[in-house]
């Protein structure tokens, strides 16, 4: 079997259509997921059962149930009720890429709720019973506090939750939304050029992973300017020494 390069060449532009899809859908589910999240957490986290229990059903099922099953329910499903169909509602659910839009955002906010729920059960409990002795209410506790350092807590594993979902996004193409992968699949259907094809989609999520997981290292790095500050300090102070030791 050979190799023809001028696939590649051909088709590339191809390609790129399919990887702007790709950018259409990832990152708004993402950004949709993340304020999904947020009032998630809080119910996650409270110690009231009528709030938590239907969060956790809900993380609980989106994390346990194939994201591709999740896909076809609401790609297939949502269109066998009729009352949908008579609604303004159709004029979404009819098309691959609000369904996509809608499977992608729910499951990565699952994800992300248990994330940031043990981010925010990780917070030092000294930090916050600092802040309630400053007489901090509860909303300005967790938008001074809890918040911001649970968001730093939680970098490392929601930066594998961002490039999960950019890899899962290949999905998309198996209803017909014509992202990266979907792209590719047109492209081998014309040419059976497998290898000409999937070489360049594999490179280009690959570049992707690598921006990903750059800018969460940045961001981190960043974030931790205070712990390296004290360890600068720390490493510069002299060593007193002690008589008798």
């Amino acid at each position: 079997m050979g190799f023809d390069p001028r696939i590649i060449v051909d088709y590339f532009p191809d390609l790129l259509v399919g990887l702007l899809g790709t950018f259409k859908l990832v990152p708004l589910a993402l950004l949709l997921g993340l304020l999904l999240t947020i009032p998630l957490s809080l119910m996650r986290v409270s110690k009231n059962p009528w709030l938590s229990l239907p969060v956790y059903a809900y993380t609980y099922y989106f994390r346990g149930t194939p994201l591709l099953i999740q896909l076809f329910l609401i790609y297939y499903g949502i269109g066998q009720f009729d009352w949908i169909k008579e609604t303004f509602l159709w004029t979404y659910f009819r098309e691959a890429y609000w369904c996509c839009l809608l499977a992608f955002t729910l499951n990565t906010s699952a994800y992300t709720t248990e994330i940031m729920r043990g981010a925010i059960q990780n917070v030092p409990l000294g930090e916050i019973e600092a802040a309630r002795a400053c007489g901090m209410s509860k909303a300005l506790l967790y938008r001074r506090i809890i918040f911001p350092r649970a968001f730093r807590l939680m970098l490392p594993a929601y930066s594998n939750e961002v490039i999960f979902t950019l890899q899962a996004s290949a999905l998309a193409s198996v209803v017909t939304f014509m992202d990266l992968t979907g792209a590719a699949r047109v492209i081998i259907a014309k040419t059976f050029g497998y290898n000409e094809v999937f070489i360049p989609v594999a490179a280009m999520y690959l570049v992707l992973t690598y921006l990903i997981d750059w800018a969460f290292r940045k961001t981190e790095y960043r974030l931790s300017g205070h712990l390296r500050d004290r360890s600068a300090i720390a490493a510069k102070e002299p060593v007193v020494a002690v008589p008798g030791h």
